[in-house]
Order: structure tokens, then C-alpha cells, then sequence
């Protein structure tokens, strides 16, 4: 089964968005295995968004990702990576699909409520930046087996 890190991200703390946006990850029948919420510094920051650090708005991020609490978790799934990025929709929220957490929860790029991993090599390298191993949890998921056919099991 693959795995992949979502940020719950300050605007959606202080919307009281959290609990809805986790449930959706839920229903769709996604495990959860790991989740916390931290405060995230500026050198945690930086490097989470290294790619993004020499733009022109890295500031403002940095500012508004610093600002209040996250909440960090890690869900398990067939294709997780790729159903959770339908399920987040598109950066820009006012592009998003309607029934994504973006687009029904945001109008905006720079405050969308979420981050997903967008692949497998991110999702290793942000699984390793926000949890050590024995912050993950391995269990039974006794629904699975109305989830998945035997065939897509792993």
C-alpha cells in the first residue's frame, strides 16, 4: 500500500475546517497511520519549501505557514499519492473542482487550506521531514476488504 503526507495548513485552523477536511480522507477510505499537530519553524519552513524559497512570494509563505498550528498526517491506500491529490484538487483553489477540499473550502493559491505530496519521491522525503517511524502505526483496517477487491490487495 503506498503512503503520503497532507498538511491541514493555518487558514483551514482557524476556519474550524479541520475535522471536516481529515473526514473526507476518511470516507474515501484512506487509513490514517500517523497524525499530529506541530508548529512549524522557519528553518522546517525553508525546508519543506525549498523549491519555492527564491520566489518573489516566499516571504508571505513562510509568514502564514509559521503562524499558527498544522495539522500533519499520513494516510495508506492503493495509488494514496494520486487519490489524495483528486481528493485536495488543483493549487489554485478558484480552478478547483467543486467537491475537492480546495475548491469547496478555498478561493485562493496563496491560502488553500492543504498540501498533498505529488509523488512518491516527495511523499518519502515529507514522511521522513514530519514523522519518525514510531509516530506511524501499523493496523488492521477491518473495512478493507469492502474497499478493495482480493486482487488489489497487497
Amino acid at each position: 500500500m503506498e503512503k503520503t503526507v497532507v498538511l491541514v495548513k493555518p487558514d483551514a485552523f482557524q476556519r474550524g475546517l479541520v475535522g471536516r477536511i481529515v473526514a473526507r480522507f476518511e470516507r474515501k477510505g484512506l487509513k490514517l497511520i500517523g497524525m499530529k499537530m506541530i508548529k512549524i519553524s522557519p528553518e522546517l519552513a525553508k525546508e519543506h519549501y525549498a523549491h519555492l524559497v527564491d520566489k518573489p512570494f516566499y516571504p508571505g509563505l513562510e509568514k502564514f505557514m509559521t503562524s499558527d498550528p498544522i495539522l500533519v498526517f499520513v494516510v495508506e491506500g492503493q495509488e494514496a499519492i494520486e487519490v489524495v491529490r483528486k481528493i485536495v484538487g488543483v493549487t489554485n483553489s478558484r480552478k478547483a473542482e467543486a467537491g475537492t477540499v480546495r475548491g469547496d473550502f478555498s478561493m485562493s493559491t496563496g491560502r488553500n487550506t492543504i498540501h498533498a505530496s505529488d509523488s512518491q519521491e516527495t511523499a518519502q522525503k515529507e514522511l521522513a521531514r514530519f514523522f519518525k517511524p514510531e509516530e506511524l502505526f501499523e493496523y488492521d483496517l477491518k473495512v478493507w476488504d469492502y474497499l478493495y477487491a482480493e486482487d488489489e490487495k497487497e
